[in-house]
């Protein structure tokens, strides 16, 4: 695996070098960060290293020692675990200004899962010894982490719903909406968004096989329920998709 590493410099006070201005307008979009100060947020500046990843490449391993967390300064990057047989199943899709990795950097636990570089990506690595002692002066972070682990645990809890009592349409469905309100934007035909992965990543996502998410993806497009070229989808009505849920249940 080919990584680079470009170490950041400290901000001193300054004028801001681009490459230092981009890195700083990341981390304020990371919700951990969002209500640092200008001198907090410039000592995470100094600390942070930025490793570059081809798409493709692991970001980290499942049981792999946890030496920090990430931020997703550009790409894509997605969190998945395998099973005992080898099948994977993707928890989730990370985009730029997301955080990785916060729980095992408090519980001393290993990564509990993988990550991957869905496109060619550039990540902020923040060490576990920096990250903790930034906690220790500013509590703030760590209700922030909180706040965070919660909404993970939470989002896992609904997959397990999903995989539990719906089915490949209902899963689907629910996915597309779910993107739909995150990334999507309102055009004159519908909300307009880009798919952020292959159909072998998306069955991943929702526990099923590439085959009946191209099956579910044509009926849903025969249907008028979405149309789609390329990654570019298009839902004419969010309220007829929505129906779709109530139906699956």
């Amino acid at each position: 695996m080919r990584i680079t590493i470009v170490r950041a410099t400290a901000y001193n006070g300054f004028p801001m070098s681009e490459a230092n201005a981009d890195v700083l307008s990341t981390l304020k979009q990371v919700g951990l960060f969002s209500a640092l100060s200008d001198q907090q947020l410039a000592f995470v500046r100094s600390r942070v290293v930025e490793r570059r990843f081809n798409a493709g490449e692991i970001v980290f391993s499942e049981e792999e020692p946890c030496a920090g967390l990430f931020v997703v300064q550009r790409g894509v990057v997605r969190i998945f675990k395998n099973s005992p047989s080898g099948r994977e199943h993707t928890l989730e899709i990370q985009n730029a200004g997301s955080s990785i990795a916060e729980l095992p950097v408090f519980d001393g636990g290993p990564y509990p899962a993988s990550a991957q570089a869905v496109t060619d990506s550039t990540l902020l690595f923040f060490s576990k010894h920096d990250f903790r002692a930034m906690c220790l002066q500013d509590p703030e972070v760590t209700l922030k982490v909180l706040a965070t682990v919660g909404r993970r645990l939470r989002r896992l809890v609904g997959i397990i719903e999903e995989l539990s009592f719906t089915t490949v349409r209902h899963r689907l469905a629910a996915l597309l909406l779910r993107l739909a309100k995150t990334e999507g934007k309102k055009t004159a035909d519908g909300v307009q968004f880009t798919l952020p992965a292959t159909n072998q990543d998306i069955a991943a996502q929702i526990g099923t096989v590439r085959e009946l998410v191209s099956r579910n993806m044509s009926r849903f497009q025969s249907e008028g329920l979405l149309r789609q070229e390329g990654r570019t989808v298009i839902i004419p009505s969010v309220a007829k998709l929505s129906a779709e849920l109530t139906e699956g249940e």
